[in-house]
């Protein structure tokens, strides 16, 4: 059975021993500053909604935007390569899966075959 020892090395050491001691000091820590923190914050009013630096929370259709418009300029530059891939997306994770797993054996047979 090999004892533990410090291993050397040109910029500091390694001691799992030291570390394993430092990392549950700091787990204390970690579990008493949690203990200090308020036991139930409760469940209503200004505590659940977000701060926003002293700021009204504005309604979510002023702020919304959606993604065709934040991304309108990259999908009109790609119109010709979306056009062709939007039919292939049907929303069903199994074919997802069945491209991927198509994909990786197009690939891993070219690897096979130039290698």
């Amino acid at each position: 059975m090999a004892a533990i020892v410090t291993l050397q090395t040109g910029t500091g050491f390694w001691n799992p021993l030291a570390w394993c001691i430092a990392f549950a000091i700091a787990l204390v820590f970690a579990y008493l500053i949690w203990m200090l923190g308020e036991k139930d914050p409760g469940k209503g009013g200004d505590l659940v909604r977000p701060y926003l630096s002293g700021n009204p929370e504005p309604e979510k259709s002023a702020v919304h935007l959606r993604g065709g418009n934040l991304y309108w300029g990259f999908t009109e530059a790609l119109h010709g390569y979306y056009s062709r891939v939007t039919p292939l997306h049907s929303g069903i994770l199994t074919d997802y899966l069945l491209w991927f797993l198509g994909v990786i054996a197009v690939v891993l047979i070219m690897v096979g075959v130039l290698a």
